[in-house]
């Protein structure tokens, strides 16, 4: 278990592991994007089923869930807050602000200061809670083809202004290239990161270095490639003796590369839950030797954040003709 001994409350949120006065936190949380309508649009066919996950997820000891103003747009918000309204003590629900959708469904970056403070007030009313406990600057940084015309300095100042207020107790990046990071952190504590990373894309490491340096939880979007690690053959030596399955054993890969790392697998399948929870557990049980193997499958030293793994770019190319 990774701790830090600092007392700042930024930085002892963002270790792996912090007590939150009932319980640790679990490095398995819950990434509730998909409770949305198809192509994370509209609602759900069955909302009441997306808040029963919800709800299991919080009797299974998830205690982080991901979610953001896009993801509906709105809806999943919405849905978060029905199911769990009065936010238990130990729940943390981390929200993305600074992005949108368009007329067409695609995803854009609306980052303009009014829209990021507005989107942090309509944040707080679906999710029914008076402070964000924690609240993401979605940034361009890690996505190609994606730029803003507005500073960060903007943007991040809405959320700075917002922390003071009291609306806002903890602030995180998304999509952060290192030099995004570093200018964020001249400005405020940054309490997490949410970048690209998972077992074939490793675009993300010199960034989840800096977060290990300053004691930043990393939290990486697309910990499964979309589902593209399911069939991958390196997984299934560890998933077999285990008795697991290979995305577990991507899963527990990701918890055992690094110690700041809190993962957010997201499914509306009540067993698929269970199972990604479980993952912690395969986590422990995983040898040295399994896990330098699944690390040494891609040279991090080449890896940059300006090039994603090919899977990526077919997960976002994917995500893209969905909305045609």
């Amino acid at each position: 278990m990774w701790r830090i001994t600092e007392t700042s409350s930024d930085t002892l949120f963002c270790v792996a592991v912090i007590q939150q006065g009932r319980r640790p936190m679990n490095r398995v949380g819950y990434g509730a994007m998909q409770l949305a309508g198809p192509n994370v649009w509209g609602p759900p066919d069955d909302p009441e089923a997306a808040r029963r996950v919800l709800r299991l997820a919080v009797e299974q000891g998830v205690t982080f869930f991901d979610t953001a103003n896009a993801y509906g747009p709105r809806t999943v918000n919405r849905l978060i807050g029905e199911a769990l309204r009065p936010l238990p003590d130990e729940v943390i629900v981390g929200n993305k602000v600074g992005a949108g959708r368009g007329p067409d469904g695609s995803w854009i970056i609306t980052d303009h200061p009014d829209t990021v403070r507005e989107q942090v007030h309509q944040a707080l009313a679906d999710l029914g809670t008076e402070t964000s406990e924690l609240t993401y600057l979605r940034l361009a940084g890690d996505t190609p083809g994606t730029h803003s015309d507005v500073p960060l300095e903007d943007a991040l100042g809405v959320l700075v202004e917002l922390r003071d207020q009291g609306l806002i107790r903890r602030i995180g990046l998304s999509g952060a290239s290192p030099g995004m990071l570093a200018r964020a952190r001249r400005m405020t504590p940054i309490a997490a990161v949410q970048n690209r990373f998972n077992l074939l894309d490793r675009s993300g490491v010199q960034v989840l270095a800096d977060c290990e340096a300053h004691g930043i939880m990393f939290v990486p979007y697309f910990p499964l490639a979309s589902g593209r690690l399911a069939s991958s053959d390196e997984l299934a030596g560890p998933a077999e003796r285990l008795g697991a399955t290979p995305a577990q054993v991507a899963l527990a890969w990701l918890l055992r590369r690094s110690p700041a790392m809190v993962v957010i697998p997201g499914t509306t399948n009540p067993a698929h839950l269970r199972a990604n929870i479980a993952a912690a557990e395969v986590a422990a049980n995983l040898t040295d030797a399994e896990v330098a193997r699944l690390t040494g499958l891609v040279d991090e030293s080449t890896a940059v954040i300006e090039r994603p793994h090919q899977s990526t770019l077919d997960a976002l190319r994917s995500a893209a003709e969905s909305h045609r």
